[in-house]
């Protein structure tokens, strides 16, 4: 097949896109590179099956016929969509719009990367898919929040109405090599310190939890549900529930560091527990995760290593 990916070249959309080249697809890949990097597709610059368009999805634009659009593109950070907030709340209206406009006029199939953000700081736990959400719709994160859950019914209403193979994945917390190194989330948060002999920063009293999923088995779910006929949104996370302050203990104890573990004060609306139930993937894609959250570490290693020795 001929794919769409938008957001190619940031942490998922890449992995994605070596995943579909590996399957003897060719990709049609756009990013505005605001977050995503050249970098992480540099072993691609001699693919033939690859083609690299370099746009903001929120403008029109035409791939040309596709088979299939996959559209990761969105801030996906709290730093990055704090300092691209209009920015992130247009990609998820115009670009997803613009996106699924594709996928029509091709009759491809559609994949939407929504976020287990839909739910906000959580009243049900863990989150199932027919929780609607606990969200400030106007705080400081409601630019990412509100941007998702606009797509994800505008993704709806193109299924509805027009008939659009349509698919939606809520991404939990992934990781993994290709995570930007400064994004604010805290696996890189801790890696990077904990590589430099810094102090770990751990907010509030680390009691807050999140479920880390590493990239390869983010990307095996993701692909199943692009083959399959769900069209609701579909929980693809690792159940696994750690605390901030144990996460930040198996980090120290990955990298062998010597940080010492600090507290600074809760961010606004940081949500308090986040845990996916899979019990939906688990029956629809057969799918659950394979790699624990040290091995997942381990796998990251290298990679952040050589983010602390090549800090440009």
């Amino acid at each position: 097949m001929r794919i769409l990916v938008t957001g190619a070249a940031g942490f998922l959309g890449s992995h994605l896109t070596d995943r579909l080249l590996a399957a003897d697809h060719s990709v049609f890949g756009v990013d505005n590179l605001s977050t995503g990097s050249m970098k992480n597709l540099s072993h691609l610059e001699r693919e033939p099956r690859f083609e690299f368009l370099e746009h903001d999805i929120s403008a029109p634009f035409d791939s040309g016929r596709v088979d299939f659009v996959f559209n990761f593109a969105s801030p996906a950070s709290p730093v990055d969509y704090a300092r691209l907030g209009v920015e992130t709340l247009m990609v998820g209206s115009e670009g997803t719009k613009n996106a699924l406009d594709i996928a029509r006029k091709y009759n491809a199939g559609f994949l939407h990367a929504s976020t287990s953000e839909c739910y906000g700081d959580p009243l049900e736990h863990p989150q199932t898919e027919e929780y609607w959400g606990h969200v400030n719709p106007i705080g400081p994160r409601s630019v990412y929040d509100e941007a998702k859950r606009f797509s994800e019914a505008l993704v709806m209403a193109y299924h509805r109405y027009y008939g659009v193979d349509t698919h939606m994945v809520r991404i939990f917390n992934t990781y993994g090599p290709r995570l930007q190194k400064n994004d604010g989330r805290i696996i890189s948060n801790f890696m990077m310190q904990a590589l430099k002999g810094e102090d770990l920063t751990v907010y509030g009293d680390g009691k807050q939890t999140r479920s880390f999923c590493y990239v390869a088995d983010e990307i095996e779910g993701i692909l199943r549900l692009s083959q399959s006929e769900e069209h609701l949104p579909v929980n693809i996370g690792n159940p696994i529930e750690w605390t901030a302050i144990d996460c930040a203990r198996a980090v120290i104890e990955v990298t062998g560091s010597s940080s010492k573990i600090v507290h600074h004060p809760l961010p606004q609306d940081d949500p308090t527990r986040r845990q996916p139930d899979i019990s939906k993937a688990r029956r629809l894609l057969g799918w659950e995760p394979k790699i624990d959250l040290k091995t997942g570490l381990e796998l990251s290693l290298d990679y952040f290593r050589a983010c602390v020795e090549t800090p440009v």
